[in-house]
C-alpha cells in the first residue's frame, strides 16, 4: 500500500506514544500484536476508501461546484443555487435521480419518517424485510403506543427476517409480501443491526431484497435505512435497485463536519413525496433556506469516504482487540463490513459502564464526564452513551452506547482519528480491570 496509504485508514499507530495515558504494559503489547494482525484487512479498507473518494470527487466536478454555492440564503430559499448544487452532488454520489439534503432533518429516524409518511396512506402496507426495526422507529410505526403513528393512521404492518445465512431468502420475501388487492406496499430494509440480533445488510443484499419484493408484489417501493452504512462498501443501495435511501448527516456522509441534518435520495417522484412531508404538499423540495454553514455540508461529504475508512479501521481494531481479550464480538475482525458498528458482548451492566467510561476518557470533549444510564427519546430502556463529540450525537466522531438490558452488549462506532479509537479500546479495557 505504501506510505501514503499508511496516512489513511491502514496506518500502523505508534503505540509507544500511548505511554502517557497510564496504560498497562500488557495491553500495549496486545495492541501492538493486533496492529500487525489486522494490517491485511486495513489494506482492503483503504481500497474501498480510494474508490469512494474518487467517486465523490467526480460528482463534485460533474456538478460544477463553485465557492458561490457555499453561501447562505434566507427566507423561503427560493432558487437557491447552493442547495440545488449540494443535492445534485448527493444524487450523483448515490446513483439516484434526486436527493433531499436539509439541515431541518434532525436525525436518521426523521429522514426515514419523511419517507414512510410521505409514501403511505390509510389502507397501505409497510413490511420490514429485515425483522424488528431499530428502537427509535417502533413509535412511528405504532409498535409502541405513540400518537400519530402509521398504525394509528390505518397503515398495516408486517415483519420478518428475510435473510438466511447472510443472503436474501426469496421464499421468505414471497411469504411476507403475499398478494395485496389494494393500496401501496412499502418494503423497509435496515442496513445496520441496531441493538438487535442478526447481521448487517450490504448494499448488494439491500438491492436484491428490493428486486425480490418488486417481483413478489409488483409496484412495491423499497426504502432503505442507510444509517452507518454509507461509504463502507463501494456501492450504495440506490445504485443496486433500492428506490429510496435515508440517513443522517452527523453519521457517515457528513464526514465529521456537518453540524446537523439528514438526507433522502432515490427516485425523483418519491423524493418529492418525502420533501412534501418536510415542508408541505405542493411546496416539496422547492423551499428551504441554506444555513450559514452550508460549506460544511459540501466539505463533509467530500471528506466522508476518508473519515468513514478511519472509523471502519477503528472497528476492525476493536473487534480483534476485544476478541483476543476473550469477549465475543460481531462482526468478526476479518469479516466483510456492512456498517460502522462494532458489537462487543460484555455480559454485565458493570462492564458496560466501565467500557463507556474508558471511551469517554479518550474523548477531546467532556473527557472528564462519567456516562450514566438515562432515558432517551425513542427507547424503552435507559441507554448509557459515551460521546465526547464536537457535534452532539455525531456517532462518526467516536461513540459507544448500550441499552441497559440483558445480555449487556456495547456498540462502538466511529473514529475520525485512529489514535483516539485505539486509545478508547485501551482505556475501556483498563476501566474493566483488565491488564492482561
Amino acid at each position: 500500500m505504501g506510505r501514503a496509504g499508511e496516512a489513511e485508514a491502514g496506518g500502523r499507530a505508534d503505540l509507544a506514544a500511548f505511554g502517557s495515558f497510564d496504560i498497562p504494559r500488557g495491553l500495549l503489547g496486545l495492541a501492538a500484536e493486533v496492529e500487525e494482525e489486522i494490517w491485511p484487512v486495513l489494506r482492503r479498507v483503504e481500497e474501498v476508501r480510494t474508490f469512494n473518494q474518487l467517486k465523490v470527487l467526480t460528482a463534485f466536478q460533474q456538478a460544477r461546484v463553485t465557492g458561490a454555492h457555499f453561501a447562505e440564503s434566507s427566507g423561503y430559499g427560493l432558487d437557491d443555487p447552493g442547495r440545488e448544487a449540494l443535492e445534485e452532488v448527493w444524487a450523483r454520489v448515490f446513483g439516484a435521480e434526486a436527493a433531499l439534503v436539509r439541515p431541518g432533518i434532525v436525525s436518521g429516524t426523521h429522514a426515514i419518517a419523511l419517507c414512510l409518511f410521505g409514501l403511505l396512506r390509510p389502507g397501505d402496507r409497510l413490511v420490514s424485510l429485515t425483522g424488528r426495526p431499530y428502537d427509535s422507529l417502533l413509535g412511528l410505526i405504532g409498535l409502541r403506543p405513540v400518537p400519530g403513528s402509521l398504525r394509528e393512521l390505518g397503515v398495516e404492518y408486517r415483519e420478518a427476517d428475510c435473510m438466511t445465512a447472510g443472503r436474501p431468502d426469496p421464499a421468505a420475501v414471497a411469504r411476507l409480501l403475499e398478494a395485496k388487492t389494494r393500496g401501496r406496499t412499502v418494503a423497509f430494509v435496515q442496513r445496520s443491526r441496531g441493538y438487535g440480533p442478526g447481521e448487517g445488510i450490504s448494499p448488494a443484499a439491500a438491492g436484491e431484497l428490493a428486486r425480490l419484493a418488486a417481483a413478489a408484489c409488483p409496484g412495491t417501493v423499497t426504502v432503505v435505512d442507510n444509517c452507518y452504512g454509507e461509504f463502507v462498501a463501494v456501492s450504495e443501495p440506490t445504485e443496486l435497485g433500492a428506490d429510496l435511501v435515508a440517513g443522517s448527516l452527523i453519521k457517515n456522509p457528513g464526514g465529521g463536519l456537518a453540524p446537523a441534518g439528514g438526507y433522502v435520495a432515490g427516485r425523483r417522484d418519491l423524493v418529492e413525496l418525502a420533501a412534501s412531508r418536510l415542508t408541505a404538499p405542493g411546496l416539496g423540495a422547492a423551499l428551504g433556506a441554506s444555513p450559514p454553514w452550508q460549506r460544511l455540508f459540501f466539505q463533509g461529504l467530500y471528506l466522508a469516504p476518508t473519515m468513514v475508512a478511519g472509523a471502519v479501521a477503528t472497528a476492525v481494531f476493536a473487534a480483534r482487540f476485544f476478541e483476543r481479550l476473550g469477549f465475543a464480538v460481531r462482526p468478526a475482525w476479518d469479516a466483510p463490513r456492512t456498517d460502522l458498528v462494532q458489537e462487543i458482548a460484555l455480559g454485565s451492566q458493570e462492564r458496560v459502564l466501565a467500557f463507556l467510561r474508558g471511551v469517554q476518557r479518550s474523548s477531546p470533549v467532556d473527557a472528564f464526564v462519567t456516562p450514566e444510564p438515562g432515558p432517551l427519546a425513542g427507547y424503552a430502556e435507559p441507554v448509557a452513551m459515551a460521546a465526547g463529540c464536537f457535534v452532539q450525537g455525531a456517532t462518526l466522531e467516536l461513540s459507544a452506547d448500550a441499552p441497559m438490558r440483558p445480555p449487556f452488549h456495547v456498540y462502538l462506532q466511529g473514529g475520525l482519528v485512529r489514535e483516539q479509537g485505539i486509545l478508547a479500546c485501551l482505556l475501556a479495557a483498563r476501566e474493566m480491570g483488565i491488564t492482561r
